[in-house]
């Protein structure tokens, strides 16, 4: 069997482990692994092929950590809507009850909808900005 028939299965074999794992590393170390096909395919060295993979394969882990690293972050408005699409969206209280609630009809379903503190209980226009529970935590427009 050719040297690059190997790297080429076990870069294969790297990309199916990954779709079992879920981890992203594995697909940048079998970016690596293909590396190593292709040094095989120009004929050079085993040592050579080694290296190859193992510089770009680390390479590409280091890239994919600094990346993640990168864009992670403290949680706002911005990324907590990327989790939850009602936050940010609005929509019309006619009424508020006596201990804060009111009940209104959102994405075709009824929902509780609680002031956030500090609010003042008048109908209006509001702004989703948390979900408690089964309940939409609102602040005013």
């Amino acid at each position: 069997m050719a040297e690059s028939t190997v790297w080429w299965l076990l870069a294969a074999a790297m990309v199916a482990l990954e779709l079992f794992t879920g981890t992203f590393y594995l697909l940048m170390l079998s970016i690596g692994l293909a590396a190593g096909a292709l040094a095989a395919h120009l004929g050079l060295s085993e040592t050579a092929q080694l290296v190859v993979a193992a510089v770009v394969g680390a390479s590409a882990v280091v890239l994919c950590h600094l990346f993640k690293r990168r864009r992670r972050g403290d949680p706002s408005v911005r990324s907590l809507r990327s989790v939850n699409l009602d936050i940010g969206e609005t929509l019309q209280v006619d009424h508020w009850l006596a201990d804060g609630t009111a009940q209104v009809r959102y994405r075709g379903a009824q929902w509780t909808v609680v002031l956030a503190p500090g609010q003042p209980a008048e109908p209006g226009t509001f702004r989703i900005n948390e979900l408690v529970g089964s309940r939409l935590q609102v602040e005013r427009a």
